[in-house]
């Protein structure tokens, strides 16, 4: 009999319609499961999005205040979709609970509320895992396993970009987005974070030596272009705090050098994360508008008369995800949705090993991973702040 864990979802407005259709589709697209899932609170902002909720998604009861999911012992795995302000208090009644916990990027509003998370977190009981999705991508997957196989050799420089177009409209309304003391940052925190922990992925751990890949040294400078928008509550103008872009000139501790981008002003793109990495044996380069292919190049083939066989090689990963992946379909184009779906499989994987005292997936990005992206992050401010180069 496989356990059933109850889920509490903290926040329900775009992101956690996406951690709840993850749920849904769970026993559908895995066999045999580690564990199954039961929706059984909600927590939103106003009772009509909780009735809705509940309507709509089958959660056995809603409620405004995230401390009664925490508070039940029918509820062992919690959620984190709110705005980036209200994470620290969610999460730390969680660890204090003892409960299993999914949270949303950035794990926190600064380094400094992250420290404190992770220091919660390494005496709490539970697995504590980040919603950084775009780790399972099947093409991400495929690069890691070749930089993992030494496929790049030493890496030399890199580029890394997350742009978005949504911003471009100055009538776009002000949200709490564009509030540095609820969102703690703009583009480089809101993309950012994803770019930034993708770049880790690949980089930074044990490949190709430990912690080579591991940004050190930043030179950022972050941009405020539409600096007013109008408050949609109070009809007023307000200011805009945060980044709209971030460009950054980065060191590893490898020796290897590259860009980090982040823009909400990219126009003409729509959601698209780019990455190269360029090594002594070899090239990577993947385009989220692109999510089938992973493109590879291999310098160790022999240059001859007219390229021979050189080239930069299109692998179709496609939804070519491991098992016990059994929607049969891996031929079929990847969509968005199942980055997702495989990413909180992941987490259900490592809470079901967890509680049978087996190894959790290595792969699987921590709450020290939120850290590592969060100090990225604030690097990136403070070096546009002074002006200057920092240490990460």
């Amino acid at each position: 009999m496989l356990r059933t864990y109850g889920v509490g979802m903290i926040g329900y407005g775009f992101i956690g319609k996406v951690h709840t259709h993850a749920h849904q589709s769970l026993p559908l697209f895995y066999d045999p499961l580690p564990a199954k899932t039961r929706l059984v609170g909600v927590c939103t902002a106003t009772e009509a999005s909780g009735r809705k909720a509940v309507e709509q998604a089958g959660f056995a009861f809603a409620t405004t205040d995230y401390r009664e999911l925490i508070a039940r012992d029918d509820i062992d795995i919690i959620h984190i979709c709110t705005p980036n302000d209200s994470h620290r208090d969610a999460i730390l009644g969680a660890l204090r609970a003892g409960k299993h916990i999914y949270c949303d990027k950035p794990l926190a509003l600064n380094t400094e509320e992250a420290q404190e998370i992770v220091r919660a977190a390494h005496v709490a009981k539970g697995v504590h895992q980040m919603t950084f999705n775009y780790r399972f991508i099947p093409a991400i997957m495929r690069a890691r396993q070749l930089v993992e196989a030494g496929f790049l050799g030493d890496l030399y420089t890199f580029r890394a970009a997350y742009l978005h177009a949504g911003y471009i409209d100055p009538a776009r309304p002000y949200s709490w987005r564009l509030d540095m003391r609820r969102s703690g940052g703009g583009a480089i925190s809101d993309l950012g974070a994803h770019v930034i922990d993708l770049l880790r992925f690949l980089t930074a751990g044990d490949i190709p030596a430990p912690r080579a890949g591991e940004i050190t040294q930043i030179q950022a400078n972050l941009q405020t272009v539409i600096k007013e928008r109008r408050d949609p509550k109070t009809g007023e103008m307000r200011l805009v705090e945060v980044d709209d872009m971030a460009f950054a000139m980065c060191e590893m501790a490898g020796g290897a050098v590259g860009t980090l981008e982040a823009s909400r002003l990219a126009t003409g793109v729509q959601d698209e994360i780019r990455l190269e990495l360029h090594g002594s044996k070899g090239g990577i380069r993947f385009n989220l508008m692109e999510p089938n292919w992973l493109y590879a190049y291999d310098a160790t083939t022999p240059e001859t008369a007219l390229g021979g066989e050189r080239g930069y090689k299109q692998i179709e990963c496609a939804t070519r995800y491991p098992k016990p992946y059994a929607l049969g379909a891996t031929k079929n184009p990847v969509g968005w949705l199942n980055f997702h779906i495989h990413s909180l499989f992941d987490f259900v994987n490592n809470v079901a090993a967890y509680d049978e005292d087996k190894p959790l997936s290595p792969h699987s990005p921590t709450f020290e991973d939120g850290l590592a992206t969060q100090r990225i992050i604030s690097a990136c401010q403070e070096s546009s702040r002074l002006g200057e180069k920092v240490k990460v």
